[in-house]
């Protein structure tokens, strides 16, 4: 325990008055932090001083390790409130400023990261970046003591300089945003992003390059739409081998269900322990459609662990889905996922014991390395050992499946009584409309009805709570406060989750929802003159640049999603001014989708289906009949990934 959290401070600083868990964990700082508002800038120009900005999230382990080290540190934060006006952001409530800022860093330093460190005048313009810091210089790295002295030194003797390479920054930053490459698209970009995936696949242990690894769901969407498109088995064997890698890993809670951020090393073992709710909506898709298009048990069981998970762990009684789940727990990361083998042995009886350890892959020693030593502790990372083809015993139904299971829920009990990691409770718009969409798919290829309530009821919630007073979208809730604007993200990822709601019940409520969102995004974020959408509405804050994303990250692009969505309710409704939309986007980043294709896979996933003839399904008939069940019934084991399907009732 630092000093800082046995004595907080007496006076919290501006953070106090925030909603972002983020931001919140800083409020008992002795740095003087500022939230991002106008104040902040307007006594960084009254008193002549630079900003430095911190952006992070409150589940990022290396956040937490500056925040320990420099930003409760009585020295540090002397140095920074005597040399600068602080502001603290939470990246997941405004994406806005931290992907222009991440760009920055980009740019600067070749690489990019949390936490985000940028300093930059009164007005916005950046001149350094870096991501973590440590207290102290060392191992190649400048630290907060040394490098705070330098750059008073240089803003009060070398003004100009400084001045210069933020204007330098800036243009370069805008030129970036602003060079679309307008083109006229072909099928053959389809085959040149399999041929990127399939030079860039790691045969021996699934996935794509070499460590860190990311599940990247979207890629994986691709791979399986290729090979329904092309009949390149490659692209099957490619998308299964890595979901079962990464089933089998410890990258997925093989106790609790769910997936962790990403993995540290090539084989999916040891994990970055947070997880993301936007992680595991875009997962259960993944394995939603491979258990489609391959008939694969372990495909679908994987799905409905995903739900199990989110639905016990990440639901508010509200009905809307929290953010995220922290890496670190009791001050040590992924502390509340780990188990020696004498824990497990003395939780379970000598054969479940021995069976668990054999199959879980246990170590008397352990296989988790301790990041500060290097050495093990005897803690061990679940993972799957025994059973070829991603199978657990388990589920086969013999006497070893259900010992095993009973060990599972026998250590999943005593688990619960750890300390748990943060669960960051704020709700936001674009991450539910992904898992709205991934439960209501779940709902129609299972036919299960706790799926789909629980997709309505998120809905419902952002339909009643998730908007300002004069009707406009809002970014996020907590706390019974719905704020910030919402950004494309919002909308595009919503308007995903009500077509899905449509396809899977039906309801022209829900295909009524997604057009007068449409209509709305169309309004406030569409580039009438380029084509395309900005990241950004056009009456919202005066930043930077207005950005246009089409990169694949974590999450799809926004532009990506509304080609997506546009496609869709095209042939849904008939109306070919959507698809013309839709044709208008991928026109507009053309050739910036040539640079690297498979850097935009979702985008990929939508141009294969503006590219294919329209498959629209219509089913005519009365809903609950045997008939009309038997033919949905049919659908839903069909894998028909750029099909649309209508319902209509007699009369």
């Amino acid at each position: 325990m630092t000093n800082n959290e046995e004595r907080p401070r007496e006076r919290p600083n501006r953070l106090a008055r925030q909603k972002s868990p983020y931001l919140l964990q800083h409020a008992n700082n002795p740095v003087d932090w500022h939230p991002w508002d106008e104040e902040a800038f307007a006594e960084a120009r009254r008193r002549d001083k630079p900003v430095f900005l911190s952006i992070g999230y409150s589940t990022c382990h290396w956040c937490h390790v500056m925040a320990h080290e420099s930003f409760e540190d009585e020295e540090v934060a002397s140095l920074l409130n005597s040399q600068f006006i602080c502001i603290k952001v939470d990246r997941e409530e405004r994406p806005d400023i931290d992907g222009i800022y991440m760009t920055v860093c980009q740019l600067l330093t070749g690489h990019g990261g949390w936490p985000l460190t940028i300093i930059m005048t009164p007005d916005k313009r950046p001149f350094f970046a870096a991501t973590y810091l440590p207290k102290k210089s060392g191992f190649g790295r400048v630290g907060m003591l040394e490098l705070i002295p330098r750059i008073s030194e240089i803003w009060m003797s070398e003004r100009e300089r400084i001045m210069e390479a933020s204007e330098q920054i800036t243009g370069s930053l805008r030129r970036l945003e602003g060079a679309l490459k307008p083109g006229e698209p072909s099928p053959e970009i389809l085959k040149e992003t399999f041929e990127e995936l399939q030079a860039r696949f790691d045969r021996k242990f699934g996935g794509f390059g070499p460590a860190p690894k990311f599940p990247i769901p979207h890629q994986l969407l691709f791979l399986l739409r290729y090979w329904k498109r092309s009949g390149e088995k490659e692209a099957l064997e490619m998308a299964e081998r890595t979901l079962i890698a990464m089933r089998r890993g410890g990258l997925y809670d093989q106790l609790g269900f769910g997936f962790h951020r990403y993995s540290t090393d090539d084989r999916w073992l040891v994990p970055h322990f947070e997880k993301m709710l936007y992680d595991q909506a875009l997962l259960a898709l993944a394995y939603l459609e491979a258990f489609q298009a391959s008939g694969k048990e372990i495909f679908g069981r994987t799905a409905k662990e995903i739900f199990t998970y989110v639905l016990r762990d990440m639901t508010s009684p509200e009905g809307g889905f929290y953010s995220a789940l922290d890496a670190d727990s009791e001050g040590e990361e992924g502390r509340f996922y780990l188990w020696s083998e004498k824990e497990v042995r003395t939780l379970l009886d000598r054969e479940e014991a021995d069976l668990f350890i054999a199959h879980f892959g246990i170590e008397g020693r352990g296989n988790f390395m301790d990041e500060a030593s290097g050495g093990r502790r005897g803690l061990n990372i679940l993972h799957l050992e025994t059973t070829p083809g991603g199978e657990r015993p388990e589920n086969t139904g013999n006497g070893a499946g259900l010992q095993l299971e009973t060990a599972r829920k026998k250590l999943l009990s005593a688990r619960e009584k750890r300390v748990p990691p943060l669960r960051d409770d704020k709700i936001l718009t674009d991450w539910n409309g992904l898992m709205i969409a991934a439960l209501a798919r779940g709902a129609w290829i299972f036919a299960d009805k706790g799926l789909l309530d629980a997709a309505r009821s998120a809905a419902e919630f952002i339909d009643k709570r998730m908007h300002d007073p004069k009707g406009r979208l809002l970014h996020r809730y907590r706390e019974g406060e719905a704020a910030i604007r919402a950004t494309l993200d919002d909308y595009t990822f919503l308007i995903w989750g009500y077509i899905e709601l449509y396809e899977a019940a039906f309801d022209a409520r829900d295909l009524r929802a997604a057009l007068r969102l449409q209509e709305e995004m169309d309004r406030r974020f569409r580039d009438d003159e380029k084509g395309g959408y900005y990241c950004t509405a056009g009456d919202g804050e005066d930043l930077l640049v207005r950005r246009k994303e089409i990169y694949d990250g974590a999450q799809p692009s926004g532009n990506a999603a509304a080609l997506w969505n546009l496609i869709r309710l095209g042939r849904i409704t008939g109306n070919p001014h959507r698809e013309n939309r839709a044709m208008e986007i991928s026109r507009a980043f053309s050739g910036n989708l040539r640079e690297h294709p498979s850097g935009h896979s979702l985008f990929m996933v939508a141009f294969d289906a503006l590219m294919a003839p329209s498959l629209e399904i219509v089913i005519s008939g009365k809903k609950g009949s045997a008939d009309t069940e038997a033919m949905l019934d049919t659908l839903r084991h069909l894998y028909l990934p750029g099909a649309v399907i209508l319902f209509r009732p007699p009369g």
